[in-house]
Formats: C-alpha cells, structure tokens, sequence
C-alpha cells in the first residue's frame, strides 16, 4: 500500500471514530436536558444554565490537573466568541424548555446542522453545492411546520430553539477553528469561564441569583443536579470537540438528528410529553434534508479520494 493510500485509510478511521463520538454525545444531551426542564419551575434559565457551566468548569479544572494537561490559549476573539455562543445555546434552550416539550424543543433546534453546513462552506471553506444548499431550504420549511402549531401554543418561545441552534453552529464553527491550535479540555475550559463570567455578571447586575444571598449559599438548592449535570456537560462537550476535531462539520451534521430519539424518550418518561403530528411531520422533513445533506458529501467525498 503507498502513503498516499495509507494516509487516506487513516484519515477514514479518523473520520469514523469522529462520527461515532458525535452518536455517544447526542445520546447523552437529553439527560441533560430533563434535568434542567425539571429545575425550570425554581429557577431561571439563566440561573440553571449559570450553575450547569459552574460545576461544569469544576470538572474541567479537575481533568486537567489529573491528566497534567497544561491549559492552552488561543485567540482571544475566538475563545470570547466561543463562550458567548456557549452561554446564549444552554439559556435560550432552557428558556424553550420552560414552556415547551423537549421533543419538540430539539426538533426545531434541528435546523442547526443545517445552519452548520451553511457557516462550513462561508467560514470554514468546505466545499458545499447548490443541491445541499436547496436541502438547507427544504429543512428550514420543515422548521416552519413545527414552528407553526408551537407559535399558537408556545408564542415567543418557539424562537429560542432557533436562537440555540444558530448560537451552537457558530460554536461549532469556532470549536473546529480552535481545534488545530488547542486541546479539546482547553477548548471547553475556556469556552466555560466565559459563559460562566457572563451569565454570573447578568445574574448579579439583574439581582437575580437566588440561590447566592447576602447569607451565603441556600443549602436546600438542588445542588446534587447540578452537579450531575456539570459532569455530563462536561462530558458531552468534550465528546463534541473531539468529533468536530476529527471529522468535517458538514459530515457530521446529520449525526445530530438522533437527539430525537433520545428527547422523545426522555421527555416521555420524565414528563409525559410525547410530539404531536406535525412535529413529526417537520421533523421528517429536516431529518430528510440533513440525511440528503449527509448523502451528498459522502458522494463529493468518495469522488475526491
């Protein structure tokens, strides 16, 4: 075998290990998920996202010191961005999460892999033709239908999904950015101290940390969650870093759509809340698009090895 075909074997199996992490973590997010909707009628949003990226930070700062991984810096603008786009995806998807079934929260987020193989082509350079960019439209029509019923429902909040999906493609944009100059733990830890240094600074200015008082910290909060929730975000973030390191952004896009399935049944069994018709029928229609997205870089893919 030549080195040209050797490298390209191993570029495959690096490609393949990316993919499969990207299954692992998207089955993971919807534990997540419960547990903050399930702390939704005690606290804010940004308050649960604040604490979740707390103790999220703690585990962070305790793998790099068990591994002795030293902490890299990267560009600032970057890091900066990152964190922000961090803090605005967890609060805008637990705001949806107030008012909203989770199932049907995350079907209307599905259009961030969409998003996603937009922000590739324009920032990250990867080649994407007209037939996925008409893909990109039909599964924005499909946003559109479970927007619709929701809107009556739900009013405003149907949006925040929207909001949390184009917040992730940019944070994913920005994490494949950083992943040729920096560590995955140090992509996430400093991705964390951002988000956690502006929701905190919200919180305070706004008086509305309730969980922190002139008399300390209330020990009756539900801190057990929290820290549950930072290990699995932890966890989940570092899994995404490492997919998005290994494989293009665009191929892994569709991987996402499996969050679904993993919504329902949580959603399910935690709430009772299962999608009605046309969420599903939206749904298809994204998961459709996404899967013709994955099907025409498969095809660019095996045309250009």
């Amino acid at each position: 075998m030549t080195d040209s075909a050797l490298h390209s074997a191993s570029a495959n199996a690096l490609s393949r290990s990316g993919m499969a992490i990207m299954v692992l973590a998207v089955t993971i997010v919807p534990i997540g998920d419960a547990l903050s909707k399930s702390l939704t009628s005690q606290l804010s949003p940004f308050e649960i996202a604040f604490w979740r990226f707390g103790f999220q930070l703690i585990v962070l700062g305790l793998v790099l010191v068990l591994l002795r991984r030293r902490l890299e810096a990267g560009p600032w603008g970057l890091i900066l961005l990152g964190g922000a786009t961090s803090a605005i995806t967890l609060s805008a998807l637990i705001g949806a999460f107030v008012t909203m079934p989770i199932a049907t929260a995350i079907a209307i987020f599905f259009v961030e892999p969409l998003m996603l193989t937009v922000l590739s082509a324009l920032f990250l350079k990867e080649k994407t033709g007209w037939r996925r960019y008409l893909a990109v439209a039909v599964g924005l029509g499909g946003v559109l239908v479970v927007i619709r019923p929701s809107w009556d429902i739900f009013g405003w909040a149907s949006l925040l999904p929207l909001l949390a999906a184009l917040a992730f493609a940019t944070n994913a944009i920005v994490m494949r950015s950083l992943s040729t100059r920096m560590g995955s733990v140090s992509i996430q830890f400093w991705f964390t101290l951002v988000a956690v240094v502006l929701l905190g600074a919200g919180l305070l200015a706004s008086g509305r940390l309730e969980l922190v008082s002139t008399s300390g910290l209330d020990m009756t909060g539900p801190w057990a969650q929290f820290v549950l929730m930072g290990a699995l975000s932890a966890f989940t973030f570092f899994l995404f870093t490492e997919a998005f390191r290994r494989t293009p952004a665009s191929t892994l896009a569709p991987f996402q759509y499996l969050e679904i399935v993993g919504a329902t049944i949580v959603g399910y069994i935690a709430f009772g809340d299962f999608p009605d018709f046309w969420t599903w029928v939206g749904t298809a229609i994204i998961l459709g698009s996404g899967l013709y997205v994955f099907h025409r870089e498969r095809r660019a893919s095996g045309r250009s090895a």
